[in-house]
This record gives C-alpha cells, sequence and structure tokens, in this order.
C-alpha cells in the first residue's frame, strides 16, 4: 500500500483504487493539506484504475472540517480554500471513473461533503451523518449546499444545519444520502464489491453516466432530452459497446435478474 504524503493512502486492487483517509486520531478532519493529499490520490486512481473506493482508516469516515486550521485563516484565502474544495470533489463526481464512499463512524460536515461527491454511499450500521455548521457559526463551503441538498432535498438539508441533527445510517439511507446500509463492519467490502462491478462497465458509458446525469439534472426538460439523444447516440457508436451488444443478441451475456425470485 502506498501512501500519498501519509494523510491519504492508495491501494491498486486489480481495477479498483482504495483511498483511505489517513488521520485517525483526528477522525480524518480534512486539512487543506489532506485536500491536494486526496486530490493527487484521485488523479493518480483516474489514470490507473477502472472505479474507486474512498473510506476512513480508524473509526470513523470523516469528522469534517479541521476547525482549528480554518480559524485562522484571513477571509479571502476562506474563499480561495473553499473554492479548492469544490475543484477537488469535482473531480470526484465529474471525473473519469465511478467512485464509492465506504462509511462507518462520522461522516459530518466537510465529510459528509466528499462522501456526497462520490456516485454511490455505502454506509455500515456504525455511520452517522450531521451538518454541524449552524452551532459552528459557520456555513457549508466544500459543495454541500448543491450536493447534499440535491441528495436529501434543501429543507433537510437545513434541518439539520439549523438544529445540528444527527442522522443513523437508516435514516440517511430513507432520505436518498446514502445508497445501501450494511451490517457494522461491512462498508468497505460492499463498497468493494460494487466498484469491482462498476469497473467491468464499458469504460465510456461510466463516463457518460458520470458526467451527463448530473448536467442534464440542470438543464431544462427539453434540453436535458436532446443532450439524452445525444450521449446515447455516441456510446453505441463505441467498439466496447458494439461487442456488448452483440454479445447479449448472441445470448453469451449476463440477463437482468429478478430481484423478487
Amino acid at each position: 500500500m502506498d501512501t500519498t504524503e501519509t494523510l491519504v493512502t492508495y491501494e491498486l486492487k486489480g481495477a479498483v483504487a482504495l483511498i483511505g483517509l489517513n488521520r485517525p486520531e483526528k477522525r480524518n478532519a480534512i486539512s487543506d493539506r489532506f485536500v491536494e493529499a486526496i486530490d493527487e490520490a484521485v488523479q493518480r486512481a483516474q489514470r490507473e484504475a477502472r472505479a474507486g473506493v474512498i473510506f476512513g482508516h480508524g473509526k470513523h469516515f470523516c469528522a469534517g472540517l479541521d476547525l482549528a486550521e480554518h480559524s485562522e485563516k484571513p477571509l479571502f484565502e476562506a474563499v480561495k480554500g473553499s473554492r479548492r474544495w469544490h475543484a477537488v470533489f469535482d473531480g470526484i463526481e465529474r471525473g473519469t471513473i465511478p467512485f464509492v464512499a465506504a462509511i462507518s463512524g462520522a461522516a459530518v460536515g466537510g465529510g459528509f461533503e466528499l462522501a456526497a461527491s462520490t456516485q454511490i454511499r455505502v454506509a455500515d450500521q456504525t455511520a452517522f451523518f450531521a451538518l454541524p455548521e449552524g452551532q459552528r457559526g459557520i456555513f457549508v463551503g466544500g459543495g454541500g449546499s448543491v450536493r447534499i441538498a440535491r441528495l436529501i432535498g434543501a429543507p433537510r438539508m437545513g434541518d439539520m444545519m439549523l438544529t445540528g441533527r444527527a442522522l443513523k445510517a437508516t435514516e440517511a439511507e430513507a432520505w436518498g444520502g446514502v445508497s445501501y446500509v450494511v451490517a457494522e463492519g461491512e462498508a468497505l467490502t460492499k463498497a468493494v464489491a460494487l466498484a469491482e462491478q462498476m469497473a467491468t462497465n464499458a469504460e465510456f458509458t461510466n463516463y457518460a453516466i458520470i458526467n451527463a446525469l448530473p448536467r442534464i439534472a440542470d438543464m431544462s426538460s427539453e434540453d436535458g432530452l436532446f443532450a439524452e439523444s445525444m450521449v446515447a447516440s455516441l456510446a453505441t457508436m463505441t467498439d466496447d459497446a458494439k461487442d456488448r451488444l452483440r454479445a447479449f443478441l448472441e445470448k453469451r451475456a449476463a440477463k437482468v435478474q429478478d430481484p423478487n425470485a
């Protein structure tokens, strides 16, 4: 397992990159150096892997912003720091490969924002989610007002920020913030299994899903439908798509399984 400065670990497991937040003594709280280490690992994953998993070493995924560092920043430095978080997390959300967040323990503030930038979130029964910015006298700055609000809705996000409400994993799933809930200690195993499955998809299709869907969501219905037609047509033109469609027609590809069977 390689380390990126020591703040972030990196391991390539077949076609899947495992990116570990490695500041357990601080519950993996995010500093500016930590953000740069995450970015370096994410960029490496997009060069070497077909899918990625982000997880936290220790008991917690990420307890959010390192408030000791944040409180010392001048105004414009804080603005630039927030915009850097946006750029790095956007590289996860709209990059070239899909990412899964494996969440245990705290996914608080910036930790929830980081998880929200991944395509799929897996939480075990120890996970909890909170946005305590209202109680800290600050505001989300890592993209949460866009990403988290679109996952769970602005009113529910406002509830969490105004009241300090913390959600269990099952509550976060019911609200749309989590994709899967698993038993304690099983988040990373499930996340890796999902990433391995996604890594077998057509590379262009994964790219289109990551980059087209969020943009279409920002469009009017008519513009979205037009964009969908363009992306769908491009996808069918790839050699990978032609090979996979041929395999399906020749009954060499697995069919969709009925989950009720």
